[in-house]
């Protein structure tokens, strides 16, 4: 089987308006109707392409756990949008996919604003298979704080 691109409403949305604040700003309020567990968060999408995907999410009260930094569920959510954009708009386009695992480690604590990266090299995936995504979630100095592998389970569109 030959691998067919991507035909994500989401890279499509992205390619049309990703190029502004707004436009940015309107992608990720689309994405969260969609998916509203993500608004939790009040995400960003600052980069969506083939193989690359990056959220971000602003150090606030209603992403706080008990000692005033970042929640871990607040990053386990970012990861999970990031990596599943990443694999949406990266997957063959006779294909699907749902998660069906994490493995996550909190590695500092998170006191600023975070970016959740998702990238991956090799994504021309062009059968029924799990692959992992994974995720690093970094701080403003550039330090990985969270990191998340996703367990993905991609399956042919029904038809």
């Amino acid at each position: 089987m030959s691998y067919i691109p991507s035909k994500s409403p989401i890279l499509r949305l992205w390619k049309k308006f990703g190029g502004s604040g707004i436009g940015r700003w309107l992608v990720s309020k689309i994405v969260c109707f969609n998916a509203p567990y993500f608004s939790s968060i009040k995400p960003r999408f600052t980069k969506v392409q083939p193989g690359l995907v990056e959220v971000t999410l602003k150090n606030r009260r209603a992403v706080h756990n008990h000692i005033k930094t970042v929640h871990a569920i607040a990053m386990c959510n970012a990861a999970e949008l990031a990596g599943g954009v990443c694999l949406d708009v990266s997957l063959n386009g006779n294909f699907r996919w749902i998660p069906v695992g994490m493995t996550v480690k909190y590695l500092k604590m998170a006191k600023t604003d975070l970016r959740a990266v998702c990238q991956v090299e090799d994504y021309q995936w062009d059968s029924a298979q799990d692959v992992v995504m994974p995720v690093s979630v970094l701080d403003t100095n550039n330090e990985e704080v969270f990191h998340a592998d996703i367990t993905m389970r991609i399956s042919p569109k029904k038809k």
